[in-house]
This record gives C-alpha cells, sequence and structure tokens, in this order.
C-alpha cells in the first residue's frame, strides 16, 4: 500500500510539472485570457487531473471502445484531451480550448513516460 501512495505521490507531481509545461508551451488557446494561478494551483490542477484519470479514464475508455478500436488507438489521444480538458474546467484561473487540451494530453503523456522510466515506476 505505501508503495501505491509514493507511486500516486510521483505521478501527481509529474501531472503538475506536465500541466505546467503544456500551458507554458501551448497557452489557453483562447486569446485575452491568461492563467492567473501560480505553482499550488499547479499542484491543485495535478491533483484533480491525477484523481479525474484514475476514477473517470477507465469509464470513458470502455464507454468509447469502438471509436477506439476503429481508429487503431488514435481515439485514446481525444479521450486523453477529455481528461485534461474536464479537470482544467474544474480549476478557477486556469483553461484551455478542446484542441490545446489533446495537446497537452500527448505532452503529459510524454512527461509521465519519461519520469515512470527515469524512477522505474511500476503500478
Amino acid at each position: 500500500m505505501k508503495k501505491q501512495f509514493s507511486v500516486f505521490i510521483v505521478r501527481w507531481l509529474a501531472n503538475s510539472l506536465g500541466l505546467w509545461v503544456a500551458v507554458r508551451l501551448l497557452g489557453t488557446g483562447y486569446s485575452g485570457v491568461d492563467v492567473t494561478i501560480g505553482i499550488i494551483g499547479f499542484l491543485v490542477a495535478g491533483l484533480v487531473f491525477s484523481v479525474i484519470n484514475s476514477i473517470l479514464k477507465p469509464i470513458v475508455v470502455i464507454l468509447s471502445l469502438p471509436a477506439i478500436l476503429l481508429t487503431l488507438g488514435l481515439f485514446m489521444l481525444v479521450v486523453n484531451g477529455l481528461m485534461v480538458y474536464f479537470s482544467l474546467a474544474l480549476m478557477p484561473g486556469i483553461s484551455m480550448t478542446l484542441f490545446n487540451s489533446i495537446l497537452a494530453g500527448i505532452i503529459l503523456s510524454l512527461v509521465n513516460y519519461i519520469v515512470s522510466n527515469i524512477l522505474d515506476l511500476k503500478s
């Protein structure tokens, strides 16, 4: 149990870092809208994303399985983007368009992949 909790904490921090990188690289996608949250806000957004990713994502993946199979897995990019979009919609001070959320999902996947391989995390 302690190992699972430490893996969750590392993934939470990696998601926070990934969200920060994605927002800095992509922006929000809305013209004239700035990000008004600081480092604590990104940590909370990473926690919200981690919780949504662990609870809601399996349900969405099962419901969208026909589209995932039809597109040979490419629809998973949209599912990841929707998870980013939903989690950022719950956060005041930060918002993204759906297209930028899909790109942010790709960035988050890359950051999680790199952190998992560096730390040799097995969930």
